[in-house]
């Protein structure tokens, strides 16, 4: 026995999730972009955690929690363990701090920097997907295709650093959109295809998973969300717009 349900609650949980994470990474870019041109390294570091905790929190963390909604196997229970899934929030905002701030340390705009803020981002997604999956519990056992595993990193990685790419090469609010609406590509993309490479052997034989159903602590986690978003929120539109970059410190754009 080994069907599964993605998606339980319909195609709609699919929007709901993708816009949770374009809304957490837009405002967790926007922050990002503050950062750079913050006038000393105690500010910079506090809009670089106002973006993590928008970025991973939400943008990552709240959008798989969102997705996971969906996931049932059919007449048989499905459980989590709080202490994995706390941890994976946890992990999400720490490896979205760190990546954040290997690419908001500064305002002047550097390659390495760059693609290394890329791989880190793009890794913290998958290590919070793969983190929160161990607070899985079934009846049976999950195992993982390694190669959908690989793409999914790939995933993860190439859409987080586009996203990066777009908050230093585009000065308009519109492309700033576009590059949190790529950013919410990269961390579903990434879900569903993990999602995709899960091989799940269901036994109705083996012990009843232990830990607790996902909607009883659902009124929680959408409260921590309010005010994980509300916070960067306010900070985003009480301060001054981001100070305009000189033209030798941005992204060289080569012309036709």
């Amino acid at each position: 026995m080994n069907q599964v349900e993605h998606f339980a609650l319909g195609g709609w949980l699919v929007v709901l999730a993708y816009l949770t994470s374009a809304v957490g990474c837009t405002l967790g870019l926007a922050c990002t972009l503050h950062a750079r041109h913050a006038a000393d390294t105690r500010s910079r570091l506090g809009w670089l955690g106002l973006a993590s905790l928008s970025l991973g929190g939400v943008g990552i963390w709240l959008m798989h929690f969102v997705a996971m909604l969906g996931f049932e196997t059919p007449g048989l229970p499905v459980r989590y363990d709080v202490r994995w899934t706390v941890l994976s929030a946890v992990l999400a905002v720490a490896a979205a701090f760190g990546g954040l701030l290997l690419f908001g340390v500064g305002a002047r705009f550097s390659w390495w920097r760059l693609f290394a803020s890329g791989l880190v981002t793009g890794g913290a997604v998958n290590l919070m997907h793969y983190t929160g999956m161990w607070a899985l519990e079934i009846k049976g056992t999950i195992g993982y295709d390694a190669g959908l595993v690989a793409l999914s990193v790939a995933i993860a990685v190439v859409a987080a650093t586009a996203a990066l790419w777009f908050t230093v090469a585009a000065d308009k609010p519109l492309h700033r959109l576009a590059a949190g609406l790529v950013a919410g590509v990269a961390v579903t993309g990434m879900h569903y295809t993990g999602m995709a490479a899960m091989r799940v052997h269901l036994d109705i034989s083996a012990p009843d998973p232990s830990g607790v159903e996902v909607f009883s602590f659902l009124f929680p986690v959408f409260v921590l969300a309010a005010v994980a978003l509300a916070v960067p929120i306010c900070a985003v539109l009480l301060a001054p717009a981001p100070g305009r970059r000189p033209r030798d410190e941005r992204v060289a754009v080569p012309q036709g």
